[in-house]
């Protein structure tokens, strides 16, 4: 039995009383942590562990008393009872199934404010093709860590991975998926042999490959527009190997990292400046009408498909917000298209699952800019402990 549950219960309530959602909750805890020195290693770890199972549950335990509510959060959250044994008394016990749906039914029969368990509340919102019960379910749950596997280095990885006795599943050909948590960096050389980047936006990969097969990519322009971290600029080079690469962001301190990852993943951009995407463009000064074969354009979003990785954003958005995220991203959409060349391809991504940032922006560009819808999905990530996304593939 974990001799403090008690205490970090307390210190849980504490510091989920004063988060206000303003900050990534991950900011908030380090900050906090750092200004309490009286925090071990070890109170650290399970403190988080409880607030991060709160939030998951936060918007329908929060009505109950917050000390119910969390114990609620690591009933459902947890496979196995573990360190929380002495927070319960035999009839929880007793009751603590390996299966979420069997913990889930036993918090619905014994507590009535919590019946419906409707984790996700915005439902109504979310795009056609999502199932809505499975959704909503995999907010109780870590997403796991995933790497993308790059070309020639499969072999390597492996045997570094199996030299570390790390646990590892090959999901697709060079998809692997790790434990959450797992220290990477002393294992594997990230960016030149693998890139961390989650299931759902590996899978994007796909449409990429269906430009590439009808084509001709010796010398294939591409501008990665909303470049951010720069995960879909090295897929996008690993794919068609010979690109010419235009990257950009808005933000001065994404862009110095991204250029900084993009040469340690030997990605050699021949151009990278920072653009501002819901102004127009000023076409020449920067980059030309007609000139890319292909814009990722990989947009500003809600980030509703990661909630399970951050779930305190779900315990705080507005749903107001969903009409400005929809106009920015028309914004930038109207502006990018003339950049693209005729017969050239627009790749247009969220990770979001909202029907207004997704289905409604693809009709948008159809009816405003002129392009063809040659596909769109959901890239479900809910039943793979992953993120989901959106994707849509035009052509003009």
């Amino acid at each position: 039995m974990m001799k403090y549950a008690e205490n970090y219960i307390r210190s849980s309530i504490a510091i989920i009383g004063l988060y206000q959602g303003d900050i990534p909750f991950a900011v908030f805890l380090k900050n906090y942590f750092s200004a309490n020195k009286k925090f071990g290693s070890k109170d650290r770890k399970y403190i988080t562990q409880i607030c991060y199972n709160y939030f998951r549950l936060a918007p329908v335990i929060r009505q109950e008393d917050l000390a119910i509510g969390i114990k609620i959060a690591l009933f459902i959250c947890n496979e196995s009872i573990g360190e929380w044994a002495s927070l319960f008394d035999e009839y929880w016990q007793k009751n603590w199934s390996g299966k979420l749906v069997d913990r889930v039914a036993f918090i619905q029969s014994n507590y009535a404010s919590v019946a419906s368990l409707s984790i996700f509340p915005f439902n109504h919102l979310l795009s056609k093709d999502i199932n809505h019960h499975l959704f909503s379910l995999s907010h109780c749950i870590q997403p796991d860590l995933f790497i993308r596997v790059r070309p020639s280095k499969k072999e390597k990885v492996l045997d570094s991975l199996k030299a570390a006795n790390c646990l590892f599943e090959i999901v697709e050909s060079n998809t692997i998926r790790l434990p959450n948590g797992t220290k990477l960096e002393t294992i594997v050389t990230v960016d030149e042999d693998i890139v961390i980047q989650d299931l759902s936006s590996q899978r994007v990969g796909a449409m990429l490959e269906k430009i590439k097969t009808v084509n001709s990519i010796n010398g294939f322009s591409v501008w990665d527009c909303c470049a951010a971290s720069g995960g879909k600029s090295i897929l996008a080079h690993d794919i068609f190997e010979n690109i010419q690469l235009t990257v950009t962001d808005i933000r001065k301190s994404i862009l110095h990292n991204l250029e900084s990852r993009l040469n340690r993943a030997g990605v050699h951009p021949l151009n990278s400046f920072l653009i501002d995407l819901s102004k127009p463009i000023d076409f020449n000064k920067s980059i030309n009408k007609n000139q890319f074969d292909l814009v990722i354009c990989d947009a500003p979003c809600s980030g509703s498909g990661t909630w399970s990785r951050t779930p305190e954003q779900l315990s705080f958005f507005d749903e107001k917000k969903l009409a400005e995220f929809q106009q920015l991203q028309q914004q930038i959409l109207t502006n990018i298209f003339p950049s693209i060349k005729k017969g050239g391809y627009l790749l247009y991504i969220t990770c979001s699952v909202f029907e207004k940032e997704n289905e409604l922006v693809s009709q948008f560009v159809e009816a405003h800019l002129g392009a063809q819808l040659l596909e769109q999905k959901i890239i479900e990530g809910y039943t793979q402990k992953a993120d989901t996304m959106f994707v849509a593939l035009f052509q003009f």
